[in-house]
C-alpha cells in the first residue's frame, strides 16, 4: 500500500510517499481502508521530535512509528476474530494517537475501541476533521476546566482546529462563550455560536475588565500573569496549545499559583477515551457540532498539508484525502 513515511526527525522534507506492507489486524482490531485523515499539531511535533520530552515516548533518536496521522475516517475491510461491534463495510472514524497513529496511509489497523461509526450524512473528510481536535476541546473543557452551565468561558485561538470545536462544545454544555480570533475569522467564529467575539488585532482580552470562569488557551503566547488577571477568583485556566515556553510556565509556575491562589492553572494532554468519542458522535448527529475545514490535500501532498498547518493560520482543520470521494 502507499503511505507517507518518515524514518528520522526533521522538517516536512523528511516525509516521503513510499510503498509499505499492508497491515494485518489483530484479534481485537479492525482493518480500515482510509478515505481521509487530518493534519494536526501533534503530527508536526512528532515529525520534529519537539519539544524534546516527546521523544521519551516517541523514540529518543529516531521515531518509533513511521506513519503520522491520529485522525482517521474510512471503511472497515476486515475485523479481528474478537471484534463483535463492527463488521466489514462499516464506515468509521476515530483517534489513533494511543495506538500507533498510521492515518497517512491507504490502510491502517486499529483497535476496535478507538473508532466509532461515522455519523450518517457526514463525508469521510468531515469525519476525519473531528476526532483529535474535538476530543481535545471536550476533555479540556469538561475534565480539566470542569465547565458548568451558565459559566463564562473564553476560548483563545477560537478559529483553529481545537478552538472551533471548543466554541461549539462550550455552547452545547450551556456556557456563555467569548471567542478570541483575528479579523478574518470573526464572522466564522460568530457563526459557530460564540456569544461574544474579540478581534485580537483591535482589542486585548486581558485588558477589557471582564473575568472568566474558564479560559481555554489554544493559542498560548501570553504570559500566565496576563491571563490570571481576567480569570475569576475560583476560575480555571487550561493550556491546550501554543508556545513551548507557555506550556512550561503553565506546568511549573501554574502549579505554584494554583496552590497559592483559589485560581487553578492546568496543562492538558488529550487521552483517547471511547466514551468521549461516542459523546462527540452524538453531538455531531444532533447537529450541535460541525467541523470547519480550511483546505484539502491529496495523500501525495501530505507534506504540504503539514507545512501549511505549521504556518499557524489554518481556519479550522486541514484534511488529507486518501481515497477520492468518487471512489
Amino acid at each position: 500500500m502507499k503511505a507517507i513515511t518518515y524514518t528520522e526527525y526533521g522538517s516536512v522534507d523528511v516525509l516521503k510517499l513510499t510503498e509499505v506492507e499492508k497491515p494485518t489486524p489483530g484479534d481485537k482490531d479492525v482493518l480500515i481502508q482510509v478515505h481521509a485523515t487530518a493534519a494536526n499539531a501533534g503530527d508536526w511535533h512528532l515529525l520534529h521530535g519537539a519539544p524534546f520530552i516527546i521523544r521519551l515516548s516517541a523514540g529518543l533518536h529516531k521515531p518509533k512509528h513511521h506513519i503520522l496521522g491520529a485522525d482517521v475516517a474510512g471503511r472497515i475491510v476486515a475485523v479481528g476474530r474478537n471484534v463483535t461491534q463492527f463488521q466489514v463495510g462499516d464506515d468509521v472514524f476515530g483517534d489513533l494517537s494511543a495506538s500507533g497513529y498510521g492515518g497517512y496511509a491507504e490502510y491502517v489497523a486499529a483497535p476496535a475501541h478507538a473508532v466509532a461509526l461515522k455519523p450518517a450524512g457526514m463525508t469521510f473528510e468531515q469525519a476525519a476533521a473531528v476526532p483529535s481536535a474535538a476530543l481535545t476541546a471536550l476533555q479540556a473543557l469538561h475534565e480539566a476546566g470542569q465547565i458548568q452551565a451558565g459559566q463564562k468561558v473564553l476560548v483563545n485561538g477560537a478559529s483553529g482546529g481545537v478552538g472551533t470545536f471548543a466554541v461549539q462544545i462550550a455552547k452545547a454544555l450551556g456556557a456563555n462563550v467569548t471567542a478570541v480570533c483575528s479579523t478574518r475569522n470573526v464572522a466564522m467564529v460568530r457563526a459557530l455560536g460564540a456569544d461574544h467575539v474579540i478581534d485580537y488585532t483591535q482589542e486585548d482580552y486581558t485588558q477589557n475588565g471582564c473575568q472568566y470562569d474558564v479560559i481555554l488557551d489554544a493559542a498560548a503566547y501570553r504570559p500566565l500573569a496576563e491571563n490570571q488577571r481576567v480569570l475569576a477568583p475560583t476560575g480555571v485556566y487550561v493550556h491546550v496549545g501554543g508556545s513551548a515556553d507557555r506550556f512550561l510556565e503553565a506546568m511549573v509556575i501554574g502549579a505554584w499559583r494554583s496552590r497559592k491562589h483559589g485560581q487553578r492553572f492546568r496543562t492538558f494532554v488529550k487521552q483517547p477515551m471511547p466514551q468521549n468519542l461516542q459523546y462527540v458522535r452524538e453531538l455531531l448527529a444532533a447537529g450541535k457540532l460541525a467541523p470547519v475545514i480550511d483546505r484539502h490535500y491529496p495523500l501525495y501532498e501530505a507534506a504540504e498539508a503539514v507545512r501549511y498547518l505549521e504556518q499557524g493560520h489554518a481556519q479550522g482543520k486541514v484534511i488529507i484525502t486518501v481515497v477520492p470521494a468518487n471512489n
